[in-house]
């Protein structure tokens, strides 16, 4: 599977704890991330991730790339209600992408946790049934 993770400034700690918590579920998976996250989980497991640029830089757009070109599978995002984000605009594209492909988006530890349960437990076969609805060019 191809799993990208995405963390908001003070979500950070929560998401590396988690990913050191399921890290014998991610290993052998496609990892990608924004980049001071995807640093975090690195220096903190033995997991190699792709990072790209920040969030705010354009991660989240490049993330919603590979969303659109079908290169993800599912994506952890915690994000922090409580705090205004400057690049909401970039955050709520990616989201829609996650609508428009069928692409199972965690926003929250709970969900997450769930996700992750499902990826232990084989339960994405599922995915393959997305590719017969998935939306095409319209000619």
């Amino acid at each position: 599977m191809k799993i990208a993770f995405i963390a908001h400034d003070r979500k950070k700690d929560e998401m590396v704890n988690f990913v050191t918590a399921y890290e014998h579920v991610f290993e052998g998976h496609e990892m990608y991330s924004t980049g001071t996250t995807g640093l975090r989980i690195m220096e903190a497991t033995s997991l190699n991730i792709h990072r790209f640029m920040s969030g705010p830089l354009g991660g989240d757009q490049q993330i919603g790339a590979l969303v659109a070109q079908d290169e993800l599978d599912l994506i952890i995002f915690l994000r922090d209600p409580l705090m205004a984000q400057p690049h909401e605009p970039d955050i709520s594209a990616l989201l829609r992408l996650c609508d428009v492909y069928g692409i199972p988006v965690a926003t929250n530890i709970a969900t997450a946790e769930i996700l992750v349960k499902a990826i232990n437990h084989g339960d994405f076969a599922w995915r393959d049934l997305v590719q017969k609805y998935k939306p095409g060019i319209e000619e």
